[in-house]
């Protein structure tokens, strides 16, 4: 636990210690009273209202537009279903800058939708609610609908049997079992929701704004540190609860339920009312999710002179983007993709050393541990990031002008998928198995070579491909410490898109469309690891 400890201190807490610090304490004291000041403010509150109350509704959305999803993927055989699975996952792996722009391109000014129709949603709140039913789909797709897979259909038939409605028996037997998961799944939808920052960003305007986008604002734009801290605090104090009750739920979930094979629950749809249902959901999944990723695609290829690879040509232009950048655009696809690179290994070793740490032991301080490896997820990256700036400039940890700085603050993202994947994998490894090899005479090290990582080889590859995946996409903190001539991806796409002019636009939807393929690539090769039924709860 040593090494995932130091690194979050040093990394994480450290830099989020430093900016609050900087933002309440002044040469007579720490200014506590900023708390009452800042909260009393109207703007404010109504930013906190905003951020509240959107997290909620976009909870409820995506919980009654997925649900009938994870029925269909758990308990339906269907051709293509693994391919759509795959594809039902690619929004959450996505950067939340491309899921506004690509949302932009559906709903926004010069959009399909305000073509065909004369209607503009973007700077509307249901533009930032259907983007976040985009983005969190697969959440309740995955959590709940495995174990919906898992679970015995005998003991709803059983009810039937002794004179319970279908409906009846469903609220009786399977909803009871399936709370636990329903519950951890929206605690984790309204924690995204909750932290919002590109989709809001990109598609709320200057109508709309979350505690991330006003921390952002309040930093970057107004420079008032001491707001920022406020608001800072009240985030993190709020996600702690989230997070608090998203373990609890998850302890409930690890109660002795009986489970079966997932391949013994599915079968061909049968009647008009489960083929209707499929095909309810396989519209849903094409109008909500394919349609505005196609959109963003044709939108890349739609250049002024006629359909063809005039924005793609500009992106080797340091100058088309009008001063935008020091380099050519398309420089941020390689930088990326080294950032990434570094970004996997590191978050590979800090989560796969949490991950064992956590299963050799127990009680109230480990558990404090592995909720302590998840506030990243919630925490203001944007906070992380300004906070990198001001507490790694000096020696020896001088690190403002060195690459890895990128690639630490994307780490952090990638750990707690890391510890997700990898954990439950590595519980369900009898431990008599270490004691037969030590016996045998094989040293600690030696017996997780030859009977853990055998394994876990599998959830090992798959925790990668997701940190991989969102270290790609991460935008909060690095927009803050990339540098003007390293940008990533995502920083490339705001950039461009925070700039007028139709080369910018369509060079924001190119960058945009590689992004969304790299994913995309990344996820349907995770799904030929997906077999295994231990592969966590990602």
């Amino acid at each position: 636990m040593a090494v995932p400890l130091a690194f979050f201190g040093l990394f994480f807490a450290y830099p989020v210690i430093a900016i609050v610090g900087r933002g309440l304490k002044t040469d007579t004291g720490w200014q506590f009273g900023r708390f009452g000041e800042v909260l009393a403010r109207p703007d404010i509150a109504d930013v906190l209202w905003f951020t509240t109350w959107q997290a909620f509704a976009s909870t409820v959305l995506t919980l009654l537009i997925a649900l009938p999803g994870a029925y269909v993927f758990a308990r339906f055989e269907f051709p293509g279903k693994q391919l759509l699975r795959a594809v039902v996952t690619v929004p959450f792996v996505l950067p939340t800058v491309v899921v506004g722009t690509a949302f932009l391109a559906l709903l926004g000014r010069g959009g399909l939708l305000d073509e065909t129709a004369g209607v503009r949603l973007d700077t509307t709140v249901w533009a930032i609610l259907l983007a976040h039913v985009f983005f969190n789909y697969a959440v309740i797709v995955r959590t709940v609908g495995g174990l919906w897979a898992q679970l015995d259909p005998r003991q709803e038939e059983a009810a039937r049997v002794l004179g319970a409605g279908r409906f009846a028996a469903w609220r009786r037997v399977t909803l009871p079992a399936l709370a636990p998961a329903v519950a951890a799944a929206s605690l984790m939808v309204f924690l995204f929701t909750f932290s919002s920052f590109g989709v809001v960003l990109i598609l709320g305007g200057p109508a709309y704004s979350t505690l991330e986008v006003e921390v952002y604002r309040q930093t970057a734009q107004l420079l008032d540190l001491s707001t920022a801290a406020v608001l800072t605090m009240v985030q993190f104090a709020a996600i702690g609860a989230i997070l608090a009750l998203h373990a609890w739920t998850v302890r409930r979930r690890e109660t002795a339920l009986r489970l079966v094979d997932p391949g013994r629950t599915a079968h061909r749809p049968r009647g008009w009312a489960q083929r209707t249902l499929l095909g309810a959901v396989l519209l849903t999944i094409g109008l909500l999710i394919v349609a505005p990723l196609a959109v963003l695609v044709e939108r890349s290829f739609d250049a002024p002179g006629g359909y063809g690879l005039g924005f793609y040509r500009a992106l080797q232009d340091a100058g088309a983007g009008g001063g935008t950048f020091l380099v050519p655009p398309m420089e941020a696809i390689w930088n990326s993709l080294q950032y990434a690179l570094a970004a996997t290994a590191i978050a590979l070793v800090i989560g796969g050393l949490a991950a064992a740490a956590l299963t050799r032991r127990g009680g109230r301080f480990v558990r404090g541990f592995d909720a302590m490896l998840m506030l990243p997820l919630g925490v203001s990256a944007v906070t992380v990031g300004f906070g990198f700036l001001i507490t790694l400039d000096e020696p020896p940890l001088d690190l403002r002008t060195s690459w890895i700085l990128v690639p630490l603050a994307q780490a952090l993202v990638g750990v707690p998928f890391v510890v997700r994947t990898m954990l439950p994998v590595l519980r369900a490894v009898d431990g008599r198995l270490r004691e037969a090899a030590a016996v045998l005479g094989a040293s600690p090290l030696r017996a997780w070579r030859e009977v853990d990582l055998p394994l876990v080889r599998r959830a090992l590859l798959i925790a990668a491909g997701f940190a991989f995946a969102v270290s790609l996409g991460e935008f909060g903190a690095t927009v803050f410490i990339a540098r003007p001539d390293r940008p990533t991806l995502p920083v490339a796409v705001a950039r461009l898109l925070g700039r007028a002019g139709e080369l910018n636009y369509g060079q924001a939807m190119a960058l945009s469309t590689i992004l969304m393929l790299v994913c995309a690539v990344s996820l349907l090769l995770l799904e030929r690891l997906r077999p295994d039924k231990t592969s966590g709860e990602f």
